[in-house]
């Protein structure tokens, strides 16, 4: 077995502590940036998702604005006859 002095005990613990601490703070800023990743694709998500609603809704508009034209359309063509 190793005899380690009270000084080369004192240098072991301190690497350790100093490859524990590179560690945890590396661990820390690969979990911030994936959570920052996250965020970004969960706004562009909410995006797509709202342009997506928004055509909807002018897809209805106009499918709706069309049937009233083919309507009036078929009025006029009745008061014609």
């Amino acid at each position: 077995m190793l005899n380690l002095d009270s000084t080369e005990e004192i240098i072991a613990i301190l690497a350790a502590v100093a490859i524990l601490m590179g560690f945890a703070i590396t661990t820390y800023k690969e979990i911030k940036t994936t959570v920052a990743e996250e965020k970004s694709k969960a706004a562009a998500i909410k995006e797509a998702e709202d342009k997506v609603k928004e055509l909807i809704e002018y897809l209805d508009a106009k499918s709706e604005l069309i049937n009233t034209v083919a309507e009036a359309n078929k009025k006029i063509e009745n008061k014609d006859k």
